[in-house]
């Protein structure tokens, strides 16, 4: 978990900011391609190989707290919490920061914070169908994913499948390199494909405070 930091949204942003809060309001989803600067993108993209190579990364599991589980026929993935250790970390968190003010001011979500972590996919390495949040039962509220795997091609799989709640399916998203893909947690089941390589991304969640009790707008 990281705490809320204050700070102004840089004008170069606000393009993308009200694109995504747009889409947000008409879909509940938005993919958005180069999100962040080729700088930042190649700063994670090689802080998660060197997380990989020195063998920090932690089997993930599900479910929270005292109902976590390693579930390995469920979800295939390691990860590796990021905090404002690093400069590279520091900066995603900083750009999320910019998104979770935005959001709360344009679509009064009242998100508190914001926790993520990369994931490493093996080969044939996925993630089954699944809700990032339940109606009433979480405090995630908006969940985001951000891809970190350069030359990615058609055919190597890995895809994000986006459903809605009648299980139709929205959209398909291959995992390329310094793709943001940001939906409402409690209304779009989705999965991780199976893919034939080695697949990163950063995976995150904005959440309200624990005992918030305030109405909760929900954009379609």
């Amino acid at each position: 978990m990281n705490a809320v930091i204050n700070s102004a949204v840089p004008a170069r942003c606000l393009p993308l900011l009200n694109t995504i809060m747009d889409a947000l309001r008409s879909d509940g989803y938005v993919v958005i391609d180069d999100a962040l600067s080729t700088e930042l993108a190649n700063a994670l993209q090689q802080r998660v190989a060197e997380i990989k190579r020195i063998g920090d990364l932690k089997q993930a599991g599900i479910g929270r707290r005292d109902d976590h589980t390693i579930a390995r026929s469920i979800r295939q993935d390691s990860i590796h919490w990021l905090d404002r250790s690093e400069p590279s970390e520091t900066a995603w968190l900083t750009a999320m920061e910019h998104l979770r003010g935005y959001a709360n001011r344009e679509l009064l979500l009242g998100l508190f914070d914001y926790e993520s972590h990369f994931a490493y996919y093996p080969p044939m390495g996925g993630y089954k169908k699944h809700y990032d949040a339940f109606r009433g039962q979480s405090n995630r509220i908006l969940s985001t994913v951000y891809y970190l795997n350069k030359q990615w091609q058609p055919g190597d799989g890995g895809e994000l499948a986006i459903y809605n709640e009648q299980d139709q399916l929205l959209s398909t998203v291959p995992p390329v390199f310094n793709r943001l893909v940001v939906f409402l947690s409690e209304e779009f089941p989705h999965e991780v494909l199976p893919a034939t390589k080695e697949r990163f991304s950063i995976a995150g969640w904005f959440r309200l405070n624990k005992g918030q009790d305030l109405f909760q707008t929900r954009y379609r």
